[in-house]
């Protein structure tokens, strides 16, 4: 009865460290996402200071679009948008959060206002 006993149970570990290998790799990949999207907001309010100081100098040898851009690591896209406020000017980064999954696509905007100079 014993060795009948031992055979049903063959292959349950096996079941077991699949189940949680799948768990295990879920989570990683939602850490890393999660990752991603921590660092390109961090990049855009990086981005939009840049953008916003050189946008509110009158003599700035570069553009505030390259500025932000140069600011930031180059395998991200981003957009910028400068309004005009009395004596500030404010810029707005919008920034792709990279996915590891395809077919999603979500972005992060951050703001800077400077004044003018």
């Amino acid at each position: 009865m014993r060795k009948q006993a031992i055979r049903r149970d063959r292959g349950q570990a096996v079941i077991e460290y699949g189940g949680w290998l799948v768990l295990l790799l879920l989570v990683a990949l939602i850490a890393v996402q999660v990752g991603l999207a921590v660092y390109a907001a961090q990049q855009a309010g990086t981005a939009a200071r840049a953008a916003a100081r050189v946008a509110s100098q009158d003599q700035a040898r570069i553009g505030y679009e390259e500025a932000g851009r140069a600011s930031m690591s180059s395998w991200l896209d981003a957009g910028f948008d400068k309004t005009e406020q009395g004596d500030e000017i404010k810029v707005t980064a919008t920034v792709g959060i990279p996915f590891l999954v395809p077919g999603f696509d979500f972005t992060t905007t951050k703001s800077a206002t400077m004044p003018r100079d």
